[in-house]
């Protein structure tokens, strides 16, 4: 997870190709080692000791003190300030999760284009480089904001709320956030949204659910996309569907086919359903 690895270094992150002068994402994750060096002598020395010890002293007490601090307590602080940010705005919020090529953007493009006379959609969109998927989006007329976050490998609360600043909210029914393609590291990352949408696609195999419980855990809805090539790539529709409910039983699984549009009228009637009726926060 984030809270171990390096990501996240200073200068990374850029919002429509402008840098932003952020600290790193979770700059308290740094764990603190103190030794504590203990001389007890068994005599009392009454002179100085002037010269180094080559070597522990034969009762020299170690003592080692770790000290790790909860580096997603900023993140969460910052999520609730979005969170009621957007309550108050009447908006609500996805945070769609996959990794990478699972088709996130395709589902966001085809649902803008189908629901766009019904509901007034924007995008802000992460992705370690390049704009290419707010361009495809905004291709759409959609609103799309890009967060590039260079080595940091997850979304976070304040790279959102910097972002939501360039966006006319008033103007949204539905703020949908294409979060960086990693099934890992956005799991833990609260970013004040509504509900987590998390894709698997048919091309990825049965098994990611066991593989990374955690993210499909998070999510309120399971997508599973590209079932136009489900038989063509020898795709276990009943084995991917029993993993999924293994690890979260108490997800909305969809099927779709974000290409072809199959499916999709389910995934728009139970969005459109949500709207009306937002949940507070994800699980």
């Amino acid at each position: 997870m984030c809270k171990d690895c390096g990501c996240g270094l200073p200068g990374d992150v850029a919002i429509d190709g402008v840098p932003v002068g952020s600290e790193p994402s979770h700059p308290e994750g740094l764990k603190t080692h103190s030794h504590d060096h203990d001389h007890t002598h068994g005599q009392d020395h009454a002179h100085g000791h002037d010269h180094e010890h080559p070597h522990p002293h034969p009762h020299e007490h170690h003592r080692t003190i770790t000290v790790e601090q909860g580096i997603l307590d900023k993140n969460d602080r910052l999520a609730e300030r979005n969170r009621g940010y957007f309550q108050a705005k009447r908006l609500f919020v996805l945070n769609v999760l996959a990794s990478p090529g699972a088709g996130k953007t395709a589902l966001i493009e085809r649902t803008a284009s189908d629901l766009g006379k019904e509901l007034r959609l924007g995008v802000i969109v992460g992705d370690l480089a390049t704009e290419n998927d707010a361009v495809r989006l905004r291709s759409h007329g959609v609103p799309a904001i890009q967060i590039t976050t260079g080595s940091v490998c997850h979304l976070d609360a304040e790279m959102v709320s910097r972002a939501m600043e360039r966006l006319d909210l008033d103007a949204l029914d539905i703020l949908i956030i294409e979060n960086v393609g990693n099934l890992v590291c956005p799991a833990v990352y609260d970013l004040g949204e509504n509900m987590r949408v998390v894709l698997l696609s048919v091309t990825e195999g049965e098994d990611k659910p066991l593989k990374y419980p955690v993210m499909f855990q998070s999510a309120q809805v399971v997508v599973v996309n590209k079932m136009d090539i489900a038989a063509a790539v020898g795709f276990d529709r009943e084995t991917a569907l029993g993993n999924i409910r293994r690890v979260a039983p108490n997800a909305t699984i969809l099927e779709v086919s974000a290409r072809t549009g199959e499916g999709m009228d389910r995934w728009y009637a139970y969005l459109k359903q949500a709207v009306r009726r937002p949940t507070a926060s994800p699980a």
